[in-house]
């Protein structure tokens, strides 16, 4: 009782009124103490420190060369611009090489941030007092070359893609793709395994609560993608819905489903920004068999399409923005998801 300590107060110069200094890292190299930290907040002003010392308890004196890692002095319309970097952690290799790892943004073309934080990696050169991230202070590129020896093994042997890809998934496995993810609750809690696919077993909330929602949820990876999922549904009554979701949280979502009013089926699609829910575009269906139902992304432009028959595509509501699905927008740091979603108290009113 009694040790606590402050080390580094508020940051490395007070009298700039930095935002804060968090996520901490102490290492000890060659006698001396190095504490690493994230200072300026999460957004454009995101940067990391270094200060060194001779104790753990300090002082710790800030390096002369700080930030030894940043984005914010650079043209807001670079091209392929790698943006927020911060948050940073050093890794040493066996053969005594220093890489470091750090979260980032790759804004789109309006610098949405639909995609969230992502980890990067650069090297480091440590031979000299403090470490320094090469290429950490210029214009980063999304894209270096893999250091000598090193093979990459991207979707081979269990390692998740990167890059561009295509990930099809029939459903039918048994067990799902470690890359389904649920909101709030373990998604064994509402989904079945059939022979033709994933069954979702609606809960009796919908995408706005602050609660367990059935969806099954996959990480927009790209600033443009396209999605397609084949639905077998018929809602019995105004109250059921099933489709995809395009998620920030709950109160920043779209939803394109389909539900029922009166004897007939329909195909909606909803915007819900701040928690106010506006219905977009509605069209009125017929359900004989599966229907597609498609998502494409191209930065902030989104459009939600609809096959009856497999092979032809019809849209509905024409352009929208995906401005609601970015941190930027709607607050947060971790990206927007793309969901298969079902309910039984759907509350779009046709």
């Amino acid at each position: 009782a009694g040790s606590d300590k402050i080390i580094v107060n508020g940051g490395v110069d007070i009298t700039q009124k930095p935002i804060w200094i968090e996520g901490p890292h102490l290492y000890k190299k060659n006698g001396k103490y190095y504490l690493m930290c994230a200072e300026g907040g999460t957004g454009g002003n995101h940067s990391e420190v270094i200060f060194m010392s001779d104790s753990p308890k300090g002082p710790f004196i800030p390096a002369w060369n700080n930030p030894i890692l940043t984005q914010r002095y650079f043209p807001k319309d670079r091209k392929d611009k790698v943006d927020w970097a911060g948050h940073a952690d050093l890794v040493e290799t066996p053969d005594g090489k220093y890489y470091g790892v750090f979260l980032a943004v790759r804004p789109n073309e309006k610098s949405r941030v639909n995609i969230g934080r992502e980890t990067f990696i650069l090297p480091v050169d440590w031979s000299g007092t403090y470490p320094v991230f090469q290429n950490g202070l210029v214009p980063m590129k999304p894209k270096l070359k893999m250091p000598d020896g090193v093979k990459n093994l991207t979707q081979q042997n269990g390692y998740f893609p990167n890059g561009n890809f295509t990930f099809t998934d029939n459903l039918k496995n048994s067990l799902l793709d470690d890359r389904w993810i649920a909101m709030r609750a373990p998604k064994e809690n509402f989904i079945s395994l059939t022979k033709n696919g994933v069954r979702i077993n609606p809960f009796s909330t919908n995408i706005k609560a602050k609660a367990p929602v059935s969806a099954l949820f996959h990480r927009q990876q790209h600033a443009s993608f396209e999605t397609t999922v084949s639905l077998d549904f018929k809602p019995k009554s105004e109250k059921d819905l099933a489709g995809i979701t395009c998620y920030q949280n709950e109160k920043f979502n779209y939803v394109f489903g389909i539900t029922k009013k009166d004897k007939d089926f329909y195909i909606v699609l909803e915007r819900t920004e701040k928690g106010n829910s506006t219905l977009i575009s509605s069209e009125k269906i017929s359900l004989s068999k599966n229907i597609q139902l498609q998502v494409v992304a191209n930065g902030d432009d989104y459009q939600f399409n609809y096959s009856l028959d497999g092979k032809n595509f019809s849209n509905l509501a024409g352009h929208v923005s995906g401005d609601i699905l970015s941190t930027d927008v709607a607050g947060g740091f971790t990206g927007s998801l793309v969901g298969l979603y079902a309910t039984s108290s759907n509350d779009i009113k046709l």
